[in-house]
């Protein structure tokens, strides 16, 4: 390997990311979690001087005269190299055949280092050196950013000086505290509050919520009182409150303050994916100090540690791969002052049971064990103890947890249940059964006499005070109130729609079908008979007969009645200059509706009508959301899939929603009609149920609301009177 170069050439069996690892793990006393490295430096352009003398292009320049002092610092560092190189003596031969030695596994450290396999590490102090002989392979010089180049003095070339004739690295210590001292500059009196003093704007459910996350993760909220440094115990909480109240803001302000109070903890996010970007923007807006590295993303932010950018570039990583920048930002993250975000499918890729071995079980292990903060935003979202993603967050080892979610029930008891079990390993002591033992969170294994009695117990509205007790102190709960106050309100019409007679006997004809065939057949026939088109061939049993009449009807929209009734709906509402979103659970009606309204109204995909479902990737769904939210564009139509549009996203630049059919989990719908509803919407927002008479989708609506009542018995507030539904007096009356 070249050390005199800008460019290190690795030799065989040298792993520029393994050494990355490597460093995160090994605890020694001059490592870079010693001290918290510099921001990255902008090379100063040399100072352009006036030519006074003009060559041929024939003549060769002399090179420049270096002074005395370039030369002095020259031969200071000759002498360094000649003493590490000296060190070197009697150290085996590279050229000797590994016949002769053991094989690596069979080898102690001491005999690998003597055949030159050694283990690298990134010390900030004096370069890539072996962990177990001090070999140094390559020198600080040849990693670090340029230092300044022009001294207070006037000297230039190499200079290791700061201010005041004082050394670089004294400087650096000065400017960049080791992580001990900010512990001993941190507000040590007072409430949490005092470590955001500049936070004053938050509704007072951002207070109780802010407050409520340091009672349950730190144990209160008075500084003097809470144990310094962190230990691994702790606890976690579930924040329930409505969407679009400000979840998001509210927990940045906590992670920041818990920052500053621990500087040395790793919060760790994990969030749908199109949600990280929120996550990202909400930093910049609110110009939070803090790191925030996207795992997702396939690019550098600018913020990651600069000695490791630096180590990989001189590496020959002028490419960046994957693995590359998924490395130098966890690096980042645990060498630095930062956070960490991640989707729940990456998360349970990179961390699940099957990823063991090499370099992708150290990120297991770092993304199991580093963490002493886990966040989870739209926690709903792992709610099945059969899943991958389930269980990789099981075995995450912290116990501080905390679950941002609106609508924490979902289906049933049994998926609440495990979500209960992230935010509290103890839960079985909280069901008064001492003789269970804890969940046993670390090794991702529960009680099953544990899940027996929380069946039992949630299997009769009897035991709602006991599940309440259970579930109280973990969770904050917030109806949405505010929303009430800042917004014109939102009104709900069930819309029940007869259907034609060809639906009819097409419903008719499905009922031998398998239960999940015929809830999709169902859905379908409802919007528009001809979608059966295609899914189902003529020669299949009981449609053949009606295959010609839907042929006729596919370029009708009057034969569907929820296509009617939409093509109408929306015909109005260009007249009330107001934007409709219409969300599916399936993607066959949305593209049959962008046809009929291509049809009908002349309009264009991408100018009046837009699409969005889950294969589109973030940048074109930030695009999609952003013209229909432009109150100047041409956009009068969203069609969106509800499983794609119904988490995080802000859609307020509609205010009319359609749901075309009916699902059986309601949170899902609530969810979608709060991309519409939620603090920044300028007018009423109506949501239309659609269902077609006659078909199981009444009965979707009765479970439904049996689920919605549970779920308020569960978690209705302290205040009873704040969870019954308020008549708005003020909204106007739906001028369709």
């Amino acid at each position: 390997m070249s050390t005199g170069g800008r460019h290190v050439h690795t030799r065989k069996g040298f792993d520029p990311l393994k050494i990355l690892t490597d460093s995160i793990w090994e605890k020694g006393s001059s490592l870079l979690e010693d001290t918290v490295p510099p921001s990255p430096v902008e090379e100063v352009p040399a100072e352009t001087t006036l030519v006074y003398k003009f060559r041929f292009e024939d003549e060769v320049p002399k090179p420049p005269e270096k002074s005395y002092w370039d030369q002095q610092s020259d031969v200071l560092f000759e002498e360094m190299a000649m003493a590490l190189r000296s060190s070197e003596i009697g150290s085996s031969s590279s050229a000797i055949e590994d016949d002769f030695f053991p094989t690596r596994t069979e080898a102690s450290p001491t005999i690998l280092c003597q055949r030159g396999i050694h283990e690298y590490i990134l010390d900030d102090q004096i370069g890539l050196i072996c962990r177990i002989c001090s070999f140094v392979e390559v020198e600080i010089k040849h990693i670090l950013p340029s230092f300044c180049k022009n001294h207070p003095r006037g000297r230039s070339g190499n200079q290791y000086y700061g201010k005041d004739g004082c050394s670089f690295f004294t400087e650096l210590q000065s400017q960049y505290p080791v992580p001990e001292h900010q512990d001993g500059r941190v507000c040590t009196k007072g409430t949490v509050w005092d470590l955001v003093p500049g936070i004053k704007d938050l509704y007072p459910h951002q207070c109780e919520g802010f407050e409520f996350m340091w009672k349950n993760v730190a144990g209160g909220i008075y500084i003097d009182k809470l144990e310094k440094p962190l230990s691994g115990a702790g606890g976690g909480c579930i924040i329930s409150h409505a969407p679009g109240t400000g979840k998001t803001l509210m927990t940045i302000v906590f992670l920041q303050s818990f920052l500053n109070l621990y500087p040395e903890s790793k919060p760790l996010i994990v969030a749908p994916k199109s949600m990280l970007l929120t996550w990202e923007e909400e930093f910049r807006k609110w110009k939070v100090d803090i790191p925030f590295h996207n795992l997702n993303k396939p690019e550098l932010s600018g913020k990651e540690n600069t000695v490791a950018v630096n180590f990989l570039k001189r590496c020959g990583y002028r490419r960046w791969n994957t693995n590359a920048i998924r490395f130098l930002k966890l690096y980042s993250w645990i060498k630095d002052r930062s956070i960490v975000g991640i989707s729940y499918n990456l998360f349970g890729r990179l961390a699940g049971e099957g990823v063991k071995e090499g370099l992708d079980g150290k990120i297991r292990r770092v993304l199991l064990e580093i963490p002493t903060l886990l966040v989870l935003d739209e926690g709903h979202t792992a709610r099945n103890d059969h899943s991958i993603m389930w269980n990789a967050l099981s075995k995450v080892e912290t116990q501080r947890c905390i679950i941002l979610s609106g609508t924490p029930f979902q289906n049933n008891c049994g998926e609440l249940y495990n979500i209960l079990c992230l935010v509290s390993p103890n839960l079985v002591g909280r069901m008064s059964s001492k003789d269970h033992g804890d969940l046993g969170k670390k090794d991702g294994r529960e009680s099953k006499s544990a899940r027996r009695k929380w069946a039992s117990l949630t299997s009769s509205d009897v035991n709602i005070r006991d599940i309440k007790a259970i579930v109280d102190p973990l969770v904050h709960i917030y109806k949405g109130t505010i929303l009430d106050k800042l917004l014109h309100g939102c009104k709900k019409a069930l819309v029940v729609l007869k259907p034609t007679d060809l639906q009819k006997s097409l419903t008719e004809s499905i009922q031998t079908r398998n239960f999940l065939e015929r809830d999709r057949m169902v859905s379908l026939i409802s919007v528009h008979p001809s979608l059966l088109l295609q899914c189902y061939s003529p020669e299949d049993e009981g449609f053949s007969a009606y295959w010609g009449e839907c042929e006729q009807l596919k370029l009708d929209h009057r034969g569907g009645v929820k296509t009617k009734f939409l093509i109408e709906l929306i015909r109005l509402c260009g007249a009330l200059k107001e934007k409709v979103l219409v969300f599916s659970q399936y993607l066959d009606p949305l593209a049959f509706l962008m046809k009929q309204l291509k049809a009908c109204f002349n309009w264009t995909e991408g100018r009046e009508v837009l699409y969005i479902d889950g294969q589109h990737d973030i940048k074109q769904r930030q695009l999609t959301i952003s013209s229909l939210n432009d109150p100047t564009s041409d956009v009068q139509v969203l069609l969106a899939s509800i499983k794609a549009c119904s988490e995080g996203i802000n859609l307020v630049g509609a205010s009319r929603v359609v749901l075309l059919d009916i699902g059986w989990n309601p949170s899902v719908e609530r969810q979608a009609i709060c991309r519409a509803y939620r603090i920044g919407q300028k007018k009423t927002v109506y949501i239309y149920h659609l269902i077609t008479s006659g078909t199981m989708e009444g009965k979707k609506c009765e479970r439904q609301a049996e689920k919605d009542l549970l779920s308020q018995k569960v978690f209705s507030s302290a205040d009873m009177e704040s969870c019954k539904p308020k008549v708005l007096s003020e909204v106007s009356e739906d001028k369709i």
